[in-house]
């Protein structure tokens, strides 16, 4: 399976490669902590179905206050997923800022495969085997609730990747449509593949998945394309 790799045993999540900045300390005593929550919240889920977990629940699982868990993250559905405002609030800014240039759409490509490096790299680093994440990612969404909550993170993506085209571009949204049917494209892409990705087990990395698909999009989304053999292509 090609993920990520996962932090030696004995280190620190969050231990910079060689030849890169060391975190300090307190920073990775931080990311331990979100990482130790995003865990505590996926396993309670899996367990108990969203609807049945609260923000306490998963502040008392993981050994911290309510409070120092919405240091983190504003929502248990933030937890989850791994978003919040500020990094949503990111996205906007690289889509305005990619590429300069560039193409709109192949400037969108790049943020969005990057975007799903992240997704991908955040899910490696809970620890443990990244299948078994993935297994679980997939069984949660079988709970309605959790769908909905899912949906409502995804708009949320959606909005944001609008508003930064809109910059880009240099157009009113209310005014022109192809912001917003882009961005809706460039969020059911990540959707897609992130759908894939769980069911299939990590077999492809996520963002050659989201790459070949924009590629795809680029090229009028023709029934013969690379995406298709992407499960083929891997295994050779």
């Amino acid at each position: 399976m090609t993920l990520p790799s996962m932090a030696p045993a004995g280190e620190l999540p969050g231990t910079a490669p060689p030849g890169e900045p060391r975190a300090s300390l307190r920073e990775r005593k931080k990311l331990a902590t979100r990482r130790s929550l995003r865990r505590v919240a996926l396993d309670l889920v899996a367990e108990r179905g969203f609807a049945h977990v609260t923000v306490e629940d998963i502040a008392e699982a993981a050994d911290v206050s309510p409070r120092t868990f919405f240091n983190y993250f504003p929502s248990k559905e933030a937890a989850l997923f791994g978003a919040d405002p500020d990094r949503v609030a990111a996205l906007r800014e690289r889509v305005v800022r990619q590429a300069p240039g560039e193409p709109v759409l192949v400037a969108l490509r790049m943020v969005m495969v990057s975007e799903a490096q992240r997704v991908a790299d955040e899910l490696s680093e809970l620890g443990g085997d990244p299948a078994d994440w993935l297994r679980r990612i997939k069984e949660a969404r079988t709970d309605p609730h959790l769908r909905a909550a899912h949906a409502a993170q995804m708009a949320m993506l959606e909005r944001a990747i609008a508003e930064g085209l809109a910059e880009r571009l240099g157009t009113d949204p209310e005014r022109d449509p192809y912001p917003g049917l882009l961005a809706a494209t460039a969020a059911g892409v990540l959707r897609a593949s992130i759908t894939f990705w769980a069911a299939s087990g990590g077999t492809v990395p996520l963002d050659q998945l989201v790459n070949l698909a924009f590629r795809a999009l680029a090229d009028g989304l023709p029934e013969r394309c690379a995406l298709r053999q992407v499960i083929e292509k891997d295994n050779h």
